[in-house]
């Protein structure tokens, strides 16, 4: 995922003009190259530098949880995730210009749906954070299991326990000594 960004932005730099559309589908898709100093619709563009942090922290926190992994469907949204983040670290990092202020390449531009200019970074980082939340909502965790399969379970001792005292309740019930009309538990009255 890293390499198809890095590869698409070498693409970009060396072939589009700058900041003049190059329509693929008319109106629906453009190629666009900008030099983008800021996050989503340039927002943030003096403080370049935090979106080097934030973009490194988030890298490893994602290392980090993906360590312990053991559902192959996280492991593929997570990686998704980390392209994403690493493609446009990568442009904050070693792009003019230069550390770690560097502007992000974007390329793609859909006028039709949004003014935003965004990169195939961006997609992998939009596709991932769709991905997490459609996870969370249906209950995956990373070790693979889904949240119904925590839910509290009787073991086969505990299940042969209850039936052996509903048995037991069921018996005492129907006790003949008990026809003086007393539920189980309570002492039969001597007569007086």
């Amino acid at each position: 995922m890293l390499a198809a960004d890095q590869f698409v932005k070498y693409l970009t730099t060396e072939n589009l003009p700058l900041q003049e559309p190059v329509p693929v589908l008319g109106e629906f898709l453009q190629l666009y190259y900008v030099r983008n100093p800021g996050a989503a619709f340039s927002l943030g563009s003096d403080v370049t530098w935090i979106f080097t942090i934030a973009l490194a922290v988030v890298a490893c926190v994602i290392m980090w949880k993906a360590s312990g992994l053991r559902s192959r469907l996280w492991a593929v949204v997570l990686g998704c995730l980390l392209g994403g983040v690493l493609g446009n670290l990568t442009d904050r990092l070693f792009r003019d210009p230069g550390f770690p202020m560097g502007h992000v390449v974007d390329m793609i531009s859909m006028p039709w749906m949004m003014p935003a200019i965004f990169n195939v970074a961006d997609i992998f980082i939009v596709t991932g954070m769709i991905s997490v939340a459609l996870l969370v909502v249906f209950g995956l965790r990373f070790d693979g299991t889904r949240d119904r399969d925590h839910a509290p379970v009787e073991t086969d001792e505990e299940a042969e326990a209850a039936a052996v005292i509903a048995d037991a309740e069921a018996a005492a019930d129907t006790d003949p000594s008990r026809l003086d009309g007393t539920t189980p538990g309570t002492p039969a009255s001597d007569g007086r």
